[in-house]
């Protein structure tokens, strides 16, 4: 599994931690071992931009997912295509502030952010309610797994 992990942001984060999370949840939902996925730290400034370019609305957001191949999740113990899973860009500022609204840290925030960015790129999404419910058990359930082994 190639993770890619960058930090643009001038946040002070452990790279390595997010790499490890993302194999856990790649290899969770039986993503095959040679997908390739890039994920990003920017500024609120870059992240802005982005979100303007790409969804067309005003201001900073936490996170965007960019899939490349469109892989799925593996089913019934068989892996997915290989490729180009895509990239998960995060803003650690707007990150920090839901965190401290949420009661948590921003690291903690980040990771559920990387969380929630891959099972978009792995097709789930939240627009209706039921969809909702499974992405976020879901992303729930990976998150809590990966750190109850750390």
């Amino acid at each position: 599994m190639s993770v890619e992990v960058t930090n643009e942001s001038g946040y002070r984060l452990d790279e390595a931690e997010f790499a490890d999370l993302s194999r856990h949840v790649l290899d969770a939902m039986g993503v095959h071992p040679l997908a390739e996925l890039e994920i990003r730290f920017v500024d609120a400034d870059v992240m802005s931009e982005l979100h303007v370019q790409w969804m067309d609305e005003e201001g900073p957001t936490d996170v965007l997912s960019f899939p490349m191949d469109e892989l799925r999740p593996g089913t019934d113990g068989e892996l997915s295509e290989e490729g180009i899973l895509g990239s998960i860009v995060v803003c650690p500022p707007v990150a920090a502030d839901q965190a401290l609204a949420a009661g948590h840290s921003a690291e903690e925030e980040m990771l559920l952010l990387t969380t929630h960015g891959i099972l978009h790129l792995l097709g789930y999404d939240h627009a209706e309610p039921e969809e909702e419910k499974e992405m976020f058990d879901l992303q729930r359930r990976l998150l809590l797994t990966f750190l109850a082994a750390r």
